[in-house]
């Protein structure tokens, strides 16, 4: 038996196995833990970044995504994310090209793919890190993996704080950028190769180290950071570097720069790789409170973080174990360098705390772990207790795994999930009530969004919603007051301001209401919506002609907005315009073939035109789309009626009745034709 290098092995209590054999345990586990999530819906983010981004278009030019961000706005835009992962879209394009639409199960296969080929490639990884150990028996490699390097990779694969990456689905940033990183550094690592001479060098190795780096950070931003890793690495390993003479020198240029509750944001995080039990969606918006003051207990907390940190650091530093220092230091490389985009030292992000980019950083964790464990074996008397109790945290984190992926098959159960984690977050509860309302429990949600308009009095988009559903009660004078609070704290809320103008025009202050809805279109240019409620004011005033424009512009900034082009035809209709009616229908209708409203709109002006047999037609289309609209069947019996059909006249007016025994105007045109039949039938008898 030769050993190659320094190694955990001897010292750890554990199984050794070959290393294909290890890399299917870990493929399977890792699978075990996620595959509950295969069938689950499209959660949180993965509405605006998958459903509702026109970049997954076969329409959109893919040269578009080079100019996007990542929830499909163009990146020159004041309301863009700036967050650039066009390969990660690309990626969820062709999931729906392939799927041939939105269905969620080919998105989170590849996601579960993706952890369980990045868990695998972890046991390459931690050997170089760790270090390990290849046997030769009579001339033969048997190709072992080292059992350190197994251990750090099963704690990796099945740790919980990564079910958001896995199992929602815009985690795929997280684990593309994961997979690419870890590439480039294999390929960073391949370009030094020893011999008996010493390293050599590969700078084809290099080259493809740096686009896989390249590949990592379109991929999701934080790849930008295996330069840093690789340099470490250089330093460290190939050129063997004096780290702590290098650090001494420059911190006489740098400046400190330390924020108390950042501080206390990155304790949690770490608690969060320690201790993965309280998992949420968000943690924003009051989920954490800030310390205000030194006598916070919490500051703890911090203090615990660098206690442990300046330890790791000063061993990694200053022993004499030229392997303990490594392994120490590319530890704490992994765990923070990854961390550092995410940090708020460099630049502010829009979140404190975020299990998603805790992915890469858990690397770090595993490998200060499995040091852990083995210096424990090294002095512990009994190590089969050891290595029981870390199966046993493997097992629990398993577990905890299928739990918490099942929690994300759903928003329902994702939202309420963190209510009891993160009371406080105001945002918990908007969620909560957001999905409520959209199941229809107007009730369930108003107590919830009023929870969070507590917890956050500026939490505008929670008193929109308020508003909209007290408007939909009738409750028009408390909407009125939300909606307008809304507007004063923020006063390019263009959704606020024509919400406000449709609570307005209820009220009938329709001055008011006007000028809401032109604030709403001067803060958003492209705003079909209220361009339709606009036009349904100037309606309600007379005024045809400014309602015909205000539905037109609806119609041109989204060509299938039915609700505007049938209110044309209908206000044209109603004002004897038949000739433009029809022509407004029949452009509607080739915009919109299958919408059967429009071909209802369209069959009464052809009606009313004489054009019997083409209106019958779109009234029989309409039909047989929407089989039960009364109103549908009351006016194809009016068009027989006039055409001089009685009995089929006769079928659908019954038809129409049965459905709604109160359709206006339906049973007095019965009783009208009853009457004709019967004065028919008495002079055919006579």
């Amino acid at each position: 038996m030769a050993q190659t290098e320094p190694n955990l092995d001897h010292d750890i209590s554990w199984f050794l196995l070959p290393s294909y054999w290890a890399k299917m345990v870990v493929a399977l586990i890792s699978f075990l833990c996620f595959a509950n999530s295969y069938d689950g819906d499209f959660v949180f983010d993965d509405s605006e970044a998958i459903i509702n981004n026109k970049d997954l278009r076969a329409e959109t030019p893919l040269g578009d995504l080079w100019y996007h961000d990542f929830w499909g706005s163009k990146l020159s835009s004041n309301t863009s994310h700036k967050s650039y992962r066009p390969l990660t879209v690309l990626t969820f394009r062709i999931n729906y090209l392939l799927a041939g639409g939105f269905y969620p199960v080919g998105f989170h296969v590849i996601n579960i793919i993706l952890h369980c080929t990045i868990s695998v490639l972890m046991i390459d990884v931690f050997s170089i890190l760790l270090g390990g150990l290849q046997f030769s028996n009579k001339g033969r490699r048997l190709n072992l993996a080292p059992k350190s390097s197994l251990l750090a990779a099963l704690l990796f694969a099945v740790h919980p704080v990564h079910t958001e990456c896995v199992a929602g689905i815009v985690g795929r940033a997280d684990l593309l950028c994961a997979l690419f990183f870890l590439l480039s550094f294999l390929g960073y690592c391949k370009a030094f190769r020893e011999n008996k001479e010493g390293h050599t060098f590969s700078i084809l190795w290099v080259l493809v180290s740096v686009i896989l780096g390249a590949i990592a950070m379109l991929c999701k931003e934080q790849g930008i950071t295996i330069l840093g890793l690789n340099a470490v690495f250089d330093a460290l390993v190939i050129n063997k570097i004096n780290l702590l003479e290098l650090i001494q020198k420059l911190l006489h240029k740098d400046k400190l720069l330390e924020a108390i509750n950042y501080n206390y944001y990155y304790s949690l995080n770490a608690w969060l790789l320690l201790c993965p039990w309280w998992l949420c969606f968000d943690w924003s918006m009051g989920c954490i409170p800030l310390i205000k003051s030194v006598s916070d207990w919490r500051i703890i907390a911090l203090a615990a973080l660098w206690f442990c940190l300046i330890g790791l650091i000063c061993q990694a530093l200053c022993s004499e174990d030229s392997h303990k220092r490594r392994i120490l230091t590319l530890g704490l490389g992994f765990l923070i360098i990854p961390f550092l985009p995410a940090s708020n030292l460099f630049f502010r992000v829009g979140f404190v705390i975020a299990e998603r980019v805790i992915y890469l950083p858990s690397i770090g964790y595993c490998i200060l772990f499995t040091y852990g464990f083995s210096l424990l074996s090294k002095q512990a008397k009994k190590k089969k207790i050891l290595a029981v109790a870390v199966l046993g945290i493997l097992l629990i984190n398993v577990m905890r795994c299928t739990f918490r992926s099942s929690q994300w098959r759903s928003e329902e159960q994702l939202f309420r999930s963190a209510l009891s984690v993160c009371p406080l977050n105001a945002k918990v509860h908007y969620n909560v009530g957001k999905n409520l309302a959209d199941k229809g429990n107007q009730s369930a949600a108003i107590k919830y969004y009023r929870e969070a308009v507590r917890l956050n009095p500026k939490y505008v988009h929670a008193m929109n919603n308020l508003g909209n559903i007290l408007k939909e009660r009738n409750e028009l004078h408390e909407a009125e007051e939300l909606l307008s609070l809304a507007v004063q704290i923020q006063p390019d809320f263009a959704a606020a301001w024509m919400n406000l103008g449709i609570v307005q025009n209820s009220l009938r202050r329709f001055e008011e209401a006007e000028q809401s809805y032109w604030t709403a279109i001067k803060h958003r240019k492209k705003y079909p919506d209220c361009y339709y409620n606009l036009g349904r004011l100037y309606a309600d005033l007379n005024r045809h002609i400014d309602a015909l424009n205000a539905w037109r512009n609806a119609t041109v900034l989204k060509p299938e907005h039915s609700l505007a082009w049938n209110n044309m035809i209908i206000l044209l209709d109603n004002t004897g315009n038949l000739a433009q009616a029809e022509a407004v229908g029949r452009e509607a209708l080739e915009l919109i073939p299958n919408d059967h409203s429009l071909m209802f709109s369209l069959a009464n002006v052809l009606g009313k035109s004489q054009k019997y047999k083409e209106s019958e037609a779109l009234f029989l289309k309409a039909i047989k789309a929407n089989p039960n609209a009364a109103s549908y069947h009351g006016n194809l019996a009016v068009l027989y009626h006039r055409w001089g059909n009685l009995d089929l006249a006769k079928k659908h007016y019954e038809v129409s009745l049965k459905l709604d025994p109160m359709a206006p105007g339906t049973k007095e045109n019965y009783n009208l034709l009853r009457r004709k039949l019967e004065q028919l039938q008495k002079k055919g008898g006579a």
